[in-house]
């Protein structure tokens, strides 16, 4: 069951965020438009995670938007994925961009009581 999670949706889009559920609160972190976010993932990630003072452990989860979208973001996601669940020992569940109307919690756990979310090998979809 996924309940504390860390949630990507970078996708090359102008609505790219970083979600951070930690017990029954929220937190969302948006991009600035202005630099590489790319770039800045990793460090956008940590920040969130250290501003609201979590310990991130193999009982958290990680859940990536796996598209489509732009080829670049998607591997940077999941790149960042896959060392976070090699260094934290994390769960990892893919998603479809289409499956989440908005990025809020209600949405999100509408996703994953559906099922929404695939814990299985993580196939993304570029946009070409």
């Amino acid at each position: 069951m996924i309940r504390d999670f860390i949630i990507l949706s970078c996708i090359g889009t102008n609505n790219d965020k970083i979600g951070l559920r930690i017990k029954e609160n929220f937190f969302i972190h948006e991009f600035d438009y202005n630099i590489n976010k790319n770039d800045q993932l990793v460090s956008n990630i940590l920040n969130l995670i250290k501003k609201h003072k979590v310990n991130i452990d193999n009982k958290f989860s990680l859940i990536v938007n796996i598209g489509p979208g732009s080829f670049s973001s998607i591997r940077t996601s999941l790149s960042v994925a896959k060392g976070l669940k090699i260094s934290k020992n994390l769960n990892i569940f893919g998603f479809k961009n289409s499956h989440l109307r908005r990025f809020d919690l209600e949405n999100i756990n509408l996703l994953i009581s559906k099922g929404l979310v695939e814990n299985k090998l993580i196939k993304p979809l570029y946009l070409s």
